[in-house]
């Protein structure tokens, strides 16, 4: 296909895109449910079935989008891929609250939301230009939390408390005679490994990762790799305990994970 006609393609798919999100979108749910499911089938690239869409969803280049089975996404969301190379990829029984935005939003750039991936109210995913955001089976993220960034894995059953933020990229800075925004930015990228918990307000910096098993305290800031089943708080976050190490019938865990010292 020509460039020409591979603009005109992607111009007009966007017209029909804009046609059926702004017919469709505002639908009352008991009549627009059907409507929805069925026609913006037209536009997803997959749309599995018994699937929830509420209205005021909107899809920006939806033909990068698929959904699948039992999902349900909230009133007030935003999905928008950022050219016909990126994807946003959503499999089953996932759940997406209000106003939640995903942006895939470089070239060559994905999300993935494996099976029963729960996003809160006000979750906001970008990833960068050939990048990739993974969140693992079972996996919940509260409410206003940020993943940001080129490379971000988490893996299943982990919990992610409110307003957490991960950021997997950092500005470059050196040169003094430039502002610092013309400077580009490096990647490393961040993992967090299954069956984690990070309390609210968690910070996590690039180029770390957060081994299975382990607990980071609320307002912590992870700067440095934390090891498997660890219990971490701090600014620096550091490990104050081994969750094998607490003992199993105490009533005062909390206290002596936060006094035991690794």
């Amino acid at each position: 296909m020509s460039i020409e006609n591979k603009l005109y393609s992607s111009q007009w798919n966007r017209r029909k895109e804009s046609l059926l999100i702004t017919l469709l979108g505002w639908v009352p749910l008991s009549l627009g449910l059907a409507l929805r499911n069925h026609l913006y089938g037209n536009i997803l690239r997959r749309i599995g079935t018994s699937v929830l869409i509420q209205p005021g969803v909107e899809f920006i280049r939806a033909c990068c989008i698929e959904i699948g089975d039992q999902t349900k996404i909230f009133r007030g969301t935003l999905l928008q891929s950022y050219d016909q190379d990126s994807q946003i990829s959503i499999e089953d029984r996932v759940s997406i609250g209000q106003n939640v935005y995903l942006y895939a939003g470089g070239k060559n750039s994905t999300i993935f939301l494996r099976n029963k991936v729960r996003l809160d109210r006000g979750v906001d995913i970008k990833v960068l230009d050939d990048g990739c955001i993974d969140l693992g089976e079972n996996t919940y993220v509260g409410p206003y939390s940020c993943l940001s960034g080129q490379k971000i894995k988490i893996g299943k059953d982990c919990l992610i408390a409110s307003h957490v933020s991960i950021y997997a990229s950092n500005h470059n800075f050196e040169e003094t005679t430039r502002p610092i925004i013309s400077q580009g930015y490096n990647c490393k990228g961040i993992t967090i490994e299954d069956d984690c918990w990070l309390g609210s307000k968690v910070t996590v910096v690039d180029g770390v990762t957060i081994g299975t098993g382990s607990v980071i305290g609320a307002g912590a800031v992870v700067t440095k790799d934390i090891p498997p089943y660890s219990v971490a708080v701090g600014v620096p976050a550091k490990v104050v305990s081994r969750r094998n190490e607490i003992p199993v019938n105490s009533e005062k865990v909390g206290v002596q994970a936060i006094n035991r010292l690794p």
